[in-house]
């Protein structure tokens, strides 16, 4: 038996230095631009950092929604089932790497009765074996390498929901605020915009305006009063997919900083397109996914080659045979061992349509890797170009919301000098309100294009 185990030793040794049939991986080529399109031009000099290179409370840094952050990461179910599927795939990798090693099982048992001489016997077996499959052709190293490669898949995919779940619970805290703005602006709309129906109402009774002069002033009362319930709808939704994200039954939200307070950067740079590879978790995952099918080709294509397995077993049985005068207990050992080889002959086309099947599956990889490439620049432009231009919209209506404050503030003036009717009053009145209210949005929009922008530069799955 000792000679069986060191034979089994050497065979392990082949093992190691043995050829594995299948392709080497090589990464596939994928167009890269050289530059983001989009990028601001000023912040060129800047192009070897990225926005993406700051931990996301330095991007986000009011500490309602940083606390919110930080419940979604401990408590929200998608990122604990995208972790179970990690520690899955770890589990996964050992039950394939085992089939390297060999398989040992010790046996014991009990066996007693009585011969045709009316002697009894008694005895007891002990006998370990010792299986091992000599991996020749490499198919066992390359399941191990696909096995290793879709745990290292799935370690990107779970950043991917950090990355995603950090993104959007910023958003949703955003949008909240932004609701909040209009909410308290169409407040104060209705506030003032009573006052003055009331006192349109007070001249319609000395005669100075007429009916219709009252009638436009509540139509401004009704339009503001018509928005507040339904952004208090909006409000109650946003709060309850907050709470849900952060792994608790729905409830209201606690608020930091107001809209107007929140942190914008005064440079986003994007960084070298090249880095952008290396930084998103999806594109990592593509690649891992490629990395593993490209195993399976190794898997398939040994699995034409033969198949060499070795055994070995050793025991040892005690009892007392009644056979013996004496009743001395008896001893003896077993020792065995085996080679099995097995060559596939006939499969009606098995092997050969597995092989093309692996080898489709491994160019759909290349393709998806390439596509998620592509994707991701994609998105990458579209998310600089639309910070750059909502910022450019919410200057825009800042300018707007002061020209028409000062417009409303000439037409009262006009008004009660008598040089102007009090529908010149309403119509800037109505004109500001939708005004402020279109500022709150672009303000918000702003925001969320720079969580956009953090996202899809591979930002926030950084701990």
């Amino acid at each position: 038996m000792k000679k069986t185990l060191i034979a089994i030793s050497l065979a392990g040794a082949l093992v190691l230095s043995s050829c594995t049939v299948g392709p080497k991986y090589q990464r596939p080529t994928a167009e890269v631009p050289q530059a983001f399109r989009g990028a601001v031009p000023d912040v060129a000099a800047e192009q070897n950092k990225s926005l993406a290179d700051l931990p996301w409370w330095e991007l986000f840094r009011d500490p309602a929604l940083q606390d919110l952050i930080h419940q979604a990461l401990k408590q929200n179910y998608d990122l604990q089932i995208a972790a179970e599927k990690v520690i899955q795939a770890r589990a996964q990798l050992g039950i394939t790497r085992a089939a390297q090693y060999p398989s040992v099982t010790l046996g014991a048992g009990q066996s007693g009765g009585r011969d045709t001489s009316q002697y009894n016997y008694n005895f007891f077996t002990l006998a370990p074996d010792a299986i091992f499959q000599l991996d020749l052709f490499g198919g066992l190293r390359k399941a191990t390498e696909a096995s290793r490669a879709q745990l290292l898949a799935t370690e990107e995919a779970r950043k991917n929901v950090v990355l995603t779940l950090v993104s959007d619970v910023a958003a949703d805290y955003f949008q909240l605020l932004t609701l909040d703005a209009e909410l308290a602006t169409a407040k104060e709309t209705v506030a003032s915009q009573t006052e003055s129906v009331h006192l349109t109402a007070l001249k319609l009774e000395h005669g100075t305006v007429s009916r219709v002069d009252v009638l436009q002033a509540q139509q401004v009362l009704d339009l503001a009063n018509a928005q507040i319930p339904d952004l208090e709808r909006q409000v109650a939704q946003t709060e309850n997919a907050l709470n849900i994200l952060c792994g608790k039954l729905p409830d209201s939200i606690q608020r930091g900083q107001l809209l107007t307070e929140q942190y914008l950067p005064p440079q986003v740079p994007a960084g070298l397109p090249s880095e952008l590879l290396q930084r998103r978790p999806d594109i990592r995952q593509a690649e891992d996914q490629l990395i593993a099918a490209n195993a399976q080709i190794g898997v398939a294509r040994a699995a034409f080659f033969p198949s060499i397995s070795l055994s070995g077993a050793v025991g040892a049985n005690f009892g007392r045979d009644g056979s013996y005068t004496s009743s001395m207990p008896t001893h003896f050992d077993t020792w065995s061992y085996a080679a099995q080889l097995t060559q596939p002959i006939f499969d009606a086309g098995k092997l050969r349509n597995n092989m093309r099947a692996t080898k489709s599956q491994q160019r759909q990889a290349v393709l998806s890797y390439r596509q998620t490439i592509q994707k991701s620049f994609g998105e990458a432009s579209d998310a600089l170009v639309g910070y750059d231009k909502l910022r450019q919209v919410r200057l825009r209506q800042e300018d707007s919301v002061s020209d028409l404050k000062e417009n409303v503030t000439l037409s009262n003036e006009r008004y009660r000098a008598g040089i102007t009717a009090y529908t010149e009053v309403l119509d800037a009145q109505r004109s500001l309100f939708a005004a402020e209210q279109a500022l709150v949005q672009s303000r918000g929009n702003e925001l969320q294009s720079l969580v956009t922008l953090y996202k899809v530069l591979g930002g926030g799955w950084k701990q």
